[in-house]
């Protein structure tokens, strides 16, 4: 199946997702400060987020009775799937590398290795045609990734912590392309925001035995004002909406030009820690922006 060019409102669609995901890293960042575990973080987000999408589906059963609020029963496996490779390992894998080796590591090894492993999968096992011009553009971007970290490891000093943080990261990559493989395929039956939704409840209810093995979910209500405003945001914009513009552009273009927009991810997220945490924007990152978006022009075109 091949990828079809993008529409605008898809582009801004995927701006917008980029903008929220890319911002999530620096708010998980915050978030983790506040007495928070990285899988009691994952979890209270994922429960918050579970609960919305099961009122907006109840919503929509009610008024249209014919509605399907799940799945059907030959489909559960791949939900589950879905729900352990792009929720539950996924997340509780990411923001534990965040908080060993930080936002931007953690944005650079998503957005870099993600959308690579997605293109060598899809064009190999799902037959999509990548053009040359695409890989040209794959080539561009994933150097305008590397620059933006080349730049932020030139100050680099051995730590293990950061070394255990990377190495945790790496498996985050191959998580997010399973999801967006098996993803991508489901969705051939199904709507975006009812696979979403399904998914979501699914990965919630996954962390909860994990949260309860390390005591950590008893923390849900002592959360700090700021603790919350980070879950709040992540369980809404980034879940809630994020998920279902990610899974409806998949569906309308293919996952090569779709997964091309995760290497915006860590410009973002570097501007972004440069307005709340006062880092500074070095010639490397302006270069590697640069690079990235013309990468990213050159794929979705």
């Amino acid at each position: 199946m091949p990828n079809k060019p993008i529409s605008a409102f898809n582009a801004f669609l995927m701006v917008t997702l980029i903008s929220l995901w890319g911002s999530s890293f620096v708010v998980v960042k915050i978030a983790l400060k506040e007495s928070l575990t990285p899988v009691a973080l994952a979890t209270f987000r994922f429960l918050i987020a579970g609960v919305l999408f099961t009122i907006i589906l109840l919503f929509n059963k009610v008024r249209q009775p014919e509605y399907k609020a799940s799945v059907e029963r030959e489909d559960v496996p791949t939900i589950l799937v879905l729900a352990l490779s792009g929720i539950t390992l996924f997340f509780s894998v990411q923001y534990t590398g965040i908080q060993f080796a930080g936002a931007a590591m953690a944005a650079i090894l998503v957005c870099l290795l993600s959308p690579l492993l997605i293109t060598v999968v899809t064009t190999r096992i799902l037959g999509e045609y990548l053009s040359r011009k695409q890989s040209v553009g794959l080539i561009i971007a994933a150097l305008g990734t590397l620059t933006v970290v080349t730049g932020g490891l030139l100050n680099f000093q051995s730590d293990r912590n950061y070394l255990t943080g990377t190495l945790i990261l790496l498996f985050t990559p191959l998580l997010w392309t399973i999801y967006t493989v098996l993803g991508r395929r489901i969705l051939h039956k199904y709507s975006p925001f009812l696979v979403v939704a399904n998914v979501t409840v699914a990965g919630g209810l996954f962390l909860i035995p994990i949260s309860v093995a390390e005591d950590s979910i008893s923390g849900f209500l002592t959360l700090s004002l700021n603790a919350w405003l980070a879950v709040f945001f992540l369980s809404t914009t980034c879940s809630l909406i994020g998920y279902c513009i990610w899974f409806r552009v998949l569906k309308d273009v293919g996952a090569t030009v779709t997964s091309s927009f995760l290497f915006a991810e860590p410009l973002v997220t570097s501007l972004m820690a440069t307005m709340l945490v006062s880092e500074r924007l070095t010639a490397p990152l302006a270069l590697g922006g640069a690079l990235i978006f013309a990468g990213v022009f050159l794929v979705t075109r």
